[in-house]
């Protein structure tokens, strides 16, 4: 069997809790909290999950940070029903749905005190303590009538949670709505035809933006025994709905043929709507990711008077993980940040020549800051071998760019991984901080800071 969990991707072998971690610089005072994130682990290569990418078991990784000092660091499997028999553990309580018990594997959010690892496609989230060990299942206290979703947005005005999950036994789309205090006070069922893969979505002030691209849910691929039978579709227009969040109406509008993954951020501007985006030119061609192209930073203007979309580049870099403060989700905004490494270009963009010709320092695993109002970039690389991830923003003062962006950044000469935290506002100069973990931390997908 071959496997994508090589290099940056292979995945640990063992569960570590270590105190009292080593630190160059200084922590910021402010930062209070847990830096939290998850990626897909296999317990063993010879699993049928180690077979894809976004199929191995989920494992969660943290680091605990108070007032200047790093307490902690732990990494621990998300236990499903598998996972626990096969570490020798009892199963953790909660219903499955529509028979699908996953050890999620995609991202890690708090929710009102709650700590939840999400993934997408029909399970629920898995429930985890403050020191990241299974609590079980969890349906939000039977809120949620169905799975839920690797990917949420919240509203930093109402402080309200949104969630768009899909599930390919429905013959429908849910968006959820999850109140400050973590219950589920609305979901409405959104017609969809083919059932189509939605990893994102995004917000504004008046809409939820929901992509209905063309990959789809395939019944040959499944009956095929492909392990994530979604494939791309040439029959299934590519389309945008707008979501009224005041009363329910949906818009759909014709949208550029493509594949989205991520949302950087989406806002009104007056009688459009601007979204942010990750886009690729296809996706799951015969169920792979690196033969749809690569994927580009991209702004799309929904003209809401003639319901045509206008497509603008932001930056050609092969670059993926959007992310920007989210105080202002939803909202006008400045800054954004992305990654770009020589990993992901050799998952999702090989087959792609010109790419081939490029330098290597394009791929040198590099944290880019886009400032959208002046269409530059900074970028702070840390060289080969360094499997950089997604760059998470904490704000601190009250300028969008006041904050930290932190990653877990691998430590060739040391074979672990840091913490490395980065100013804002002097991006692209040395870390603030730099944590130094006691173990690699392999390449995954999403995380969160989750103060305190």
């Amino acid at each position: 069997m071959t496997t994508p969990y090589k290099d940056g991707f292979a995945p640990v072998a063992e569960e570590i809790t270590a105190f009292d971690l080593q630190v160059t610089g200084r922590i910021p005072a402010e930062l209070n909290g847990r830096y939290l994130r998850n990626g897909p682990n296999p317990l063993s290569l010879d699993d049928p999950h180690a077979g894809h990418l976004f199929l191995g078991e989920g494992m969660v990784h943290g680091v605990r940070l108070r007032e200047g000092r790093a307490e902690w660091y732990r990494n621990r499997w998300v236990r499903n029903a598998e996972v626990s028999r096969r570490l020798g553990e009892q199963p953790r309580p909660g219903r499955v749905h529509g028979g699908m018990d996953f050890a999620a594997n995609t991202h890690v959010i708090g929710v009102a005190g709650r700590t939840l690892a999400t993934v997408e496609a029909g399970p629920l989230p898995y429930e985890l303590t403050y020191e990241l060990e299974t609590i079980g299942a969890c349906d939000l206290d039977g809120g949620l009538p169905g799975g839920f979703a690797a990917h949420t947005h919240a509203d930093p005005v109402s402080g309200e949670l949104h969630a768009l999950a899909y599930f390919f036994g429905w013959d429908h789309h849910q968006h959820i709505v999850i109140d400050a205090k973590g219950a589920v006070t609305q979901v409405r069922d959104i017609p969809i035809a083919d059932a189509p893969m939605v990893h994102d979505f995004a917000i504004t002030e008046r809409f939820v933006v929901i992509y209905d691209l063309p990959v789809t849910f395939s019944m040959a691929h499944a009956e095929k025994g492909v392990q994530l039978p979604y494939a791309w579709n040439d029959a299934h227009p590519a389309r945008i709905g707008l979501l009224s969040r005041a009363t329910g109406d949906l818009r759909w509008v014709e949208a550029p043929s493509c594949w989205v993954f991520h949302t950087l951020n989406a806002y009104d501007d007056g009688d459009e709507v601007v979204v942010d985006l990750v886009s690729y030119p296809k996706g799951f061609v015969d169920a792979r990711l690196d033969l749809g192209g690569p994927p580009t930073l991209d702004r799309w203007r929904i003209d809401l008077t003639t319901g045509r979309v206008r497509e603008q580049r932001l930056d050609d870099r092969t670059q993926e993980f959007p992310r920007m403060d989210e105080r202002r989700s939803g909202l006008p905004y400045r800054y954004g940040y992305t990654a770009a490494t020589r990993e992901l270009h050799d998952v999702v963009g090989p087959a792609v020549a010109e790419m081939e010709d490029l330098p290597d320092e394009v791929f040198d695993n590099t944290l880019i800051k886009h400032d959208l109002d002046k269409g530059t970039q900074e970028s702070r690389q840390f060289g080969r071998g360094a499997y950089v991830g997604e760059p998470v923003f904490v704000g601190a003062g009250e300028a969008e760019d006041d904050g930290y962006v932190i990653s877990y950044v691998n430590n060739p000469a040391r074979g672990a991984a840091d913490l490395v935290i980065l100013s804002g506002q002097d991006f692209a100069g040395e870390p603030v901080a730099t944590v130094h973990l006691p173990a690699r931390v392999p390449l995954g997908f999403h995380g969160s800071w989750i103060a305190d």
